[in-house]
């Protein structure tokens, strides 16, 4: 067990580079850390005999690293910071995505779950809400880009607000249309949906109370692998693969 998780913002760096590198090529030597993190091999072996001291990682000299079950915890933990960070600033905020994963990196270390969920959540809400969606996003992006920013753009308002009134009024027709209602295995990449019942017992279900994801969770299908007996999604910032028998036990309404 680990002796506890507060961990530098370099340590975590390293272990998040760790999980990484795992998931890359599922075995981890020295060499691997310091040539994805740009550090010396000394820096390496420091770093890896400290955060093996503390129970995230087994490590002994000339042999794989591998992730004890609380190193995989906190690596998945620190991961999705940088996820939703990164997504919040190339999705919402139209930042250039070299930019965003630096300062992603760098803010990653002191967001809190709070500000981890409620973030996630707003990303949601923007992306989904009949009141924002994807045309209110790229209104912001255009707002950015072309107006000044000590203007405000009212003349703009009177269309905008036309416009989603309209947008509102025909999502509202589709609210109580069955054909709305799918199995998730169903949803192609990049399609997304509201989660309404997962079935079953154990298994699917207890694997996403784990994450906490529930029915009324936001979910996205991101791709299909070329071997076709499963799904990559993500949902609540994790990204997982769920085989096809599990996808079918996740009815959702798809967003269109």
């Amino acid at each position: 067990m680990a002796k506890h998780d507060t961990l530098s913002a370099s340590l975590e760096d390293y272990l998040e580079a760790i999980f990484h590198i795992i998931a890359e090529k599922q075995a981890v030597r020295g060499k691997d850390i310091a040539k994805r993190l740009n550090v010396n091999n000394s820096s390496v072996t420091g770093a890896l005999r400290v955060l093996a001291e503390k129970g995230f990682i087994n490590y002994a000299p000339y042999d794989v690293i591998t992730l004890t079950t609380e190193g995989t915890r906190l690596a998945e933990d620190i991961a999705r910071k940088h996820e939703a960070l990164r997504d919040f600033f190339v999705n919402v905020l139209y930042i250039d995505e070299s930019e965003a994963e630096d300062v992603a990196c760098k803010m990653e270390h002191a967001l809190s779950r709070i500000i981890l969920d409620r973030l996630i959540r707003f990303m949601e809400f923007v992306e989904t809400c009949p009141r924002s969606g994807e045309n209110w996003v790229k209104e912001f992006r255009n707002h950015c880009e072309k107006i000044p920013d000590d203007t405000v753009p009212y003349e703009n308002c009177e269309i905008c607000i036309s416009r989603c009134l309209d947008d509102m009024k025909k999502k509202k027709e589709h609210l109580d249309d069955e054909s709305q209602e799918t199995f998730l295995g169903k949803l192609m990449p990049g399609q997304k949906g509201k989660i309404l019942k997962i079935k079953g017992r154990g298994g699917i279900v207890s694997r996403m109370a784990e994450i906490g994801v529930s029915p009324g969770s936001i979910i996205e299908v991101e791709s299909v692998p070329p071997a076709g007996d499963s799904i990559d999604i993500k949902v609540k910032g994790y990204h997982l693969t769920l085989r096809n028998d599990e996808a079918s036990k996740i009815t959702v309404y798809v967003f269109t």
